[in-house]
């Protein structure tokens, strides 16, 4: 199914401005306030954030940050793992250096405990060659008709994503897409979400007119509603959404408060024919992290062991 109502989140230890990643993400900025400070709003933005998809009816599972080494990106863990229905976990080869440190073998042992894992696909021998593949910020999967899509940037490379698709099954489409200044976009997810029977899409990043029809053809295709967003809501997050559900299967949008706030009135009615949009507020993740919702959470889709 192309939506899960279990997530996991990774509660932040050293939130902070990602210097290692700011020249590939055009979304970070820099602030005036102390490291002390900006990592309690983080981590209260967080708190805030886990709790109010909890009371919606969602099954989210919590990991701490370890503290040592230093990790200023641990709260986006959707850009090193995946998890998918067949029990398979991938692991990603990162861009960035101190990204790395974010995969955590730990974790997925102790999820052994409660669901059932039937492989593990370690990706992360590919950084050696500068190959990278960030997760499902690179990657945006349409699990219900298997097809994955792409934008190509420096952390998205293309033959890495053909041979996973390959491996996967599923049939990949990978585009280009840039920004009002020409900057490659670092990552799919900003642009573009897929739930079951509609995608947000900003289109204009889509430069290239074959591309950008065949993106938009492989979306109608296959049922989905297609919702544009333009690419100033797009720097407001409006592409960064994830579809959930809800244990008592009701269908959910999780997108930050900044990313609503720029929707018009029309394109809030048209996501909300699918799902109940879901507002998080979380300015000071987003604002110095350049990642948003979306990038926080990452599905479980592995069944649970029956006791």
């Amino acid at each position: 199914m192309q939506t899960t109502n279990t997530v996991l989140l990774i509660r932040p230890a050293n939130f902070g401005f990602n210097t290692e990643t700011e020249a590939s993400n055009a979304f970070q900025n820099k602030v005036s306030e102390s490291e002390q400070t900006i990592k309690q709003k983080a981590l209260a933005e967080f708190e805030a954030f886990a709790s109010l998809l909890k009371s919606k009816g969602v099954n989210v599972i919590v990991f701490d940050d370890t503290p040592l080494p230093q990790k200023p990106d641990a709260i986006f863990p959707n850009n090193w793992v995946s998890f998918h229905a067949d029990g398979t976990v991938i692991l990603y080869p990162m861009f960035a250096q101190n990204r790395r440190l974010e995969r955590r073998h730990d974790i997925i042992e102790s999820l052994k405990k409660e669901f059932i894992i039937t492989q593990v696909i370690d990706l992360s021998g590919y950084e050696a060659e500068n190959k990278f593949l960030e997760g499902t910020g690179s990657i945006i999967f349409d699990h219900d008709h298997k097809i994955a899509y792409a934008c190509l940037s420096p952390r998205t490379d293309k033959e890495l994503f053909f041979n996973l698709c390959e491996r996967l099954q599923y049939k990949p489409v990978c585009f280009h897409s840039q920004d009002k200044e020409g900057q490659e976009i670092y990552h799919t997810n900003v642009m573009m979400c897929i739930g079951e029977k509609f995608a947000v899409i900003c289109s204009d990043t889509i430069a290239d007119e074959r591309e950008r029809e065949n993106v938009l053809q492989s979306l109608t295709q296959t049922g989905h509603e297609i919702i544009e967003v333009t690419t100033d809501q797009m720097n407001h997050f409006a592409g960064n959404m994830l579809a959930i559900k809800t244990k008592d299967n009701k269908a959910i949008l999780a997108l930050s408060q900044s990313a609503f706030d720029s929707l018009t009135v029309a394109q809030r009615q048209a996501i909300g024919k699918f799902c109940e949009l879901v507002p998080l507020a979380i300015p000071t993740i987003e604002t110095i992290g350049g990642g948003s919702a979306r990038c926080m959470i990452a599905e479980l889709f592995i069944s649970p062991i029956l006791t």
